[in-house]
Order: structure tokens, then sequence, then C-alpha cells
């Protein structure tokens, strides 16, 4: 289990030391959710060479822990101390609600191909999010696909039934809770640094996430079941502090659209088949581990209960959530159809 770094009132200070008009200096500070060497680090890496090789000013990264929780960088993202945040629609989503679309089950499909074509493409992700998290105080740069959602449990399972009365983690995030309440399983929200803990001493059962980070967090050492339900991807964007974005010059503002671009392509490539490599990397590690992946009358019993999740998200995002839904259909759509 990684050493996790807590925030303390002397980081946050350090932070704002000398942060006069920090929101518009040419040192720019950005946060993510994650380790070193993991997807959204990679991103932030690719993001910082880009803008560092381009003009003078510069990026300094913060990793998960070292400012605090998801929602801790989200409100100091929001407040100018920091410029960027990378974080997923599962904390987002709270702010967001219409976020959550991420976390309507079966919703997205799972063969990577399809995927990566409807981020390029869709007009949901590329037209309207961006209106979405502006009237959050947020730029949207870009918003990029981790990898297919895996769940890893203190025992296998195959079917809703095998998750009654199972404690699933998830994230800050209305809809998710709905979707394992869907599944059969009692959903239990939970920070992140609490989650191995929390696995460990049965405070719960099991949690969902992909490969590299269940890898890269150990969770296979405490939850030792992978089962692969085919529910969905994980998703974050990366964005900025609107003001501050809103605040550069023409050339600048340029420059962080490039940038976020040329962070998206290189993260593409990362991820071609770091799933795999994450997965050979458990099974080499843990003898216990065992790998399930739902056949499709398996899959169907889960598929089942997705459309009530659905309506769960059209009851909270309203008519803006109905049309992004519209719009997230037809895009998948078209992604389905050029492929045949």
């Amino acid at each position: 289990m990684k050493v996790q770094k807590l925030l303390t009132t002397a980081s946050v200070s350090a932070l704002m030391l000398g942060m006069s008009a920090a929101a518009y200096s040419d040192n720019w500070r950005y946060a993510h959710e994650e380790y070193e060497g993991d997807v959204q680090d990679v991103f932030a890496v690719a993001f910082k060479e880009h803008v560092e090789g381009n003009s003078d000013h510069t990026v300094q990264i913060y990793r998960f822990g070292e400012l605090g929780e998801s929602e801790d960088i989200m409100e100091q993202t929001q407040s100018g101390i920091l410029q960027f945040v990378n974080q997923s629609p599962g904390f987002t989503g709270a702010l967001i609600p219409a976020a959550q679309i991420f976390f309507i089950p079966y919703l997205m499909p799972t063969d990577m191909e399809t995927v990566l074509e409807f981020f390029d493409e869709s007009k949901a992700i590329n037209e309207m999010f961006p209106k979405l998290y502006a009237e959050h105080g947020l730029e949207l740069l870009k918003m990029y696909p981790e990898g297919e959602m895996v769940v890893t449990t203190n025992e296998p399972f195959t079917s809703p039934q095998g998750l009654q009365n199972k404690k699933i983690r998830v994230m800050t995030n209305p809809l998710l809770s709905e979707t394992y309440k869907a599944f059969g399983a009692t959903p239990t929200p939970l920070p992140w640094g609490e989650v191995y803990g929390g696995l460990q001493t049965g405070v719960i059962d099991g949690q969902e996430n992909p490969l590299f980070w269940i890898e890269s967090g150990g969770l296979y050492e405490v939850s030792p079941h992978l089962t692969f339900t085919h529910h969905g991807w994980f998703t974050t964007a990366m964005m900025a502090n609107k003001e501050f974005f809103d605040g550069l010059a023409e050339e600048d503002q340029q420059l962080l659209r490039d940038a976020a671009n040329a962070a998206y392509d290189h993260t593409i490539e990362h991820i071609q088949g770091l799933a795999e490599e994450s997965l050979q990397k458990i099974k080499e590690n843990c003898d216990k581990c065992t790998f399930t992946r739902l056949n499709e009358e398996q899959t169907q019993a889960f598929k089942e209960r997705a459309p009530q999740v659905e309506q769960a998200f059209l009851n909270m995002t309203g008519e803006n959530g109905k049309e992004l839904l519209e719009q997230f259909k037809a895009d998948l759509k078209a992604v389905t159809q050029d492929e045949g």
C-alpha cells in the first residue's frame, strides 16, 4: 500500500505563499487524483512538458494526497489557489449532476477502439460538457477515458444475487450509488484514502476501478476477486479555473488548448495495452486472486437493471440531463454504425 501524504495547514499555507495575483501567475499549479506514473499523472506530465516547451510558463504538479482528497483539490481550483485540476465525474457529479452520465451502466461500450472514437467524435463530450462545466466556474479542456471498470470483492460473484448485502465502496456520486443498489449491493461512499484500510478491515466488501489503479493501489492484496462486468469505462476530465483561463491572453489560451490536446494524444497512446500489463502484474503478485469475466447470460442479468439507473439519472438532472442523454446515445449510435 502506498504511503499517502496528508493535507496540513502548513502545506496549504506554503501553496498560498506569495500568491498575490497567483491565478494570473506564470507559475501554474495543477493537481490530480492519482499516483506518480498513473494515467492522470501521465496526462499532467505531458501537459506540463508542452506548456514549458512552448512558453516561459511553468507548471507544478501535485499528486494524490499532497493537497488532500478529490473534493479538496476541486475547492482549491474553484477558489483560484490551483489553476488546473484533473477530476473524475465520479466526484464532479455531486457538483455537476449531468456529469454522472458516465455512471449509467452499460451505456458506454467497453472495447477500446469504439470508446476512443466516441471521445473523439462525440458532440455531447466536445460541445455540451464544456458549457455545463463553465456554469460552475470551470473551463473544461479535455475529457478522456482511463480504462474499463473492474469490480473487486472479498468473494467471487457472477450474478446480482452474489452482491446481496455486499458493501461496495462508491465515490461521492449519487448515481453510482443507484447503480450498485440496482446491482443488488449496498453502496458505501468512502474517500479514496480510506479504501485500502476499509477493504482490509471489512468496513467495505468491494470496490470498482480500472485495472491499472487496482494494481497501482495494491487493492488486489485486500480485495482479491476481480470481476469483469463490462458495465462501463472510467472517465476523467482536466479543467482550469475559468476566471483564470478567461483572464489569459488569447495566445496563452491557445497554448493551454494545444497542451491539453497533446497530453490527450500521449495519454491515449499510453493506455493501449495498459490493462493487460496491469492484469499480468496482478497475476504474478497474487496467488489467491481470481479473475471472472461474466459471459453474455451473466452480463444480461446486470444489464436488465440498467434502465432504473438511467431513470434515476433523468430524475436527478431534468431537461438538461434528458437532452444530454439523447445526444450521448446519438453519438454512440453514430460510432457503432461507422464500425458496421
